[in-house]
């Protein structure tokens, strides 16, 4: 303990929110984007323009060219999962799997036609997306982590608030002055404009993967059978064994117009489990109904007679309690102005992160004539690789979306490749770069990559339409963000400044 409880505290926040910041500025980011993940798949794939509403009897025929497709292609497969096209993504997509260890099958198909679709191979905004959660890592490794710095964060935010106890005044104190007080009030102002959200956001985070973090009770009660689980649960259609025997897949089409007719929720896709066994089945998962809870309805038919087998539309209450924290979480409930408002909220928490590892660093700063210890130096080069190297590498991806060939093999990880790429040239940048040029030469470089996103667009594809000119308009107001951040730093550089921030903690461009 230190002197005193708050203090200890003070020590708490400070160090817990060092230790995992990084990761959380990474998860903060990408989560946030992650708001407008289909509007971001939907630019990066140019090609599909929306279409009208497809009728049910159209729906069947396309989801029949699938499974022809399919069983020509994919076999073997345990599974087969077939993305219905929607007014958005008027094509069929593909996706199955055969054994373990081996890389799933892809395909795209036009729904009037059943003929193979030319569309860029991207991962779109689901990168974003999974990295979120995952960190571009083995699942379970990513969500270990990414849940344990998520509990560091819970614990900073508490300290946090048991530190300041002006904390409601200081949200209407702002000084502007590049002062380590000017970079504190920052820091408060982020955190607590949007306090609720950001404790909202951490715990339900954490809850969403709860029964990986906590699997004792379901492996105690199901002997380790979590499907049994979900099933009971109302979470998922009850599963089914192979039976060992060959039998023809009965057509698709009436079971997608069955579907449809026992439920007015958009049909999103159809999961084929078993395909070509005696024991096949086929599960038609709807779009979630409006509301808090994030769950998909579902009606599963046997995959040799197409009768409907199980229906399913509620789930138990413990797991409903769950899905509204999921849906808290993902907000796939809210309208365009809710949504911006979390999207806002994210974005604050950027910031909160972002000022809270710049003022470690600010309080840290060594007196005048002393020399930076090697962990300050450390730090201060990590931030600058973190703050300013994720959205650079963000704008990467956008970019190598438009200039990389549309028929490079492999091409989705290519665009992964150039994201990682340039992540970590500027995470390396500050190791050999001269002490005041740091912080302006990496936010100039990442100003100037959103710039040329939306300048690949026009000259590439050109205006494609109101949603592209929105996406090229953020863009460009991004760009003029790390512009405005870079002539800010390139204004306050200089031999005097240096002296006279060293001597008062100040500034962030002498950090």
């Amino acid at each position: 303990m230190r002197n005193s409880f708050r203090q200890s505290m003070a020590w708490l926040h400070a160090w817990s929110g060092l230790i995992v910041g990084w990761v959380l500025f990474s998860v903060f980011v990408t989560g946030t984007a992650s708001y407008y993940r289909t509007e971001i798949s939907h630019w990066m794939r140019p090609e599909l323009t929306a279409a009208a509403p497809m009728s049910p009897a159209a729906l069947g025929q396309a989801s029949d060219f699938a499974r022809a497709y399919l069983e020509e292609e994919a076999k073997g497969a345990r599974a087969w999962f077939i993305g219905l096209p929607t007014p958005g993504h008027p094509v069929i997509d593909l996706f199955w799997r055969t054994k373990p260890g081996t890389p799933p099958g892809r395909a795209t198909l036009d729904p009037l036609t059943g003929d193979p679709v030319r569309v860029r191979d991207t991962k779109g905004g689901d990168f974003l997306y999974r990295f979120h959660f995952e960190l571009s890592m083995a699942p379970l490794w990513g969500r270990w982590i990414v849940g344990i710095c998520a509990m560091i964060m819970l614990v900073a935010l508490i300290s946090g608030i048991v530190t300041h106890r002006r904390i409601f005044a200081d949200l209407f104190t702002f000084r502007r002055r590049r002062s380590q007080r000017g970079w504190l009030d920052a820091h408060n102002l982020t955190g607590v404009l949007a306090l609720p959200f950001h404790l909202m956001i951490t715990y339900t985070g954490l809850v969403t993967l709860a029964v990986m973090y906590m699997p004792w009770g379901i492996a105690a009660a199901y002997q380790g059978d979590s499907q049994t689980f979900f099933a009971e649960s109302g979470q998922i259609t009850t599963a089914r064994k192979t039976a060992g025997r060959l039998a023809p897949l009965a057509p698709l089409g009436p079971m997608v117009a069955r579907a449809m007719a026992l439920n007015a929720q958009v049909l999103e896709r159809l999961t084929v489990q078993n395909p070509g066994d005696a024991n096949a089945i086929v599960v038609a998962v709807f779009e979630e109904p409006h509301g808090l809870k994030h769950r998909h309805p579902q009606i599963a038919f046997d995959g040799t007679t197409g009768a409907v087998v199980e229906t399913l539309d509620e789930i138990k209450p413990a797991m409903a309690t769950f899905a509204t924290m999921v849906g808290l979480h993902e907000a796939h409930f809210a309208g365009p102005a809710l949504r911006l408002l979390f999207f806002a909220s994210g974005l604050l928490g950027c910031g909160m992160v972002a000022t809270g590892l710049v003022l470690w660093t600010i309080a840290r700063l060594p007196k005048p004539g002393e020399r930076a210890f090697f962990g300050l130096r450390l730090v201060q080069a990590l931030n600058i690789g973190t703050i300013a190297g994720l959205p650079a590498a963000i704008a990467s991806y956008f970019l190598a979306n438009r200039l990389l060939p549309i028929g490079l093999a492999g091409r989705a990880d290519w665009e992964v490749r150039a994201f990682f790429t340039v992540w970590i040239a500027v995470a390396l940048y500050p190791l050999v770069l001269p002490h005041g040029r740091r912080w302006r030469d990496a936010l100039g470089a990442t100003a100037l990559l959103f710039a040329a996103v939306a300048v690949a667009d026009v000259t590439t594809v050109g205006w494609a339409g109101v949603s592209f000119l929105s996406f090229d308009a953020v863009m460009f107001v991004v760009a003029a963000f790390f512009a405005f951040a870079h002539r800010k730093v390139g204004l306050n550089s200089g031999p005097t400044q240096e002296s006279r921030i060293v001597r008062g903690r100040t500034a962030l461009n002498q950090v």
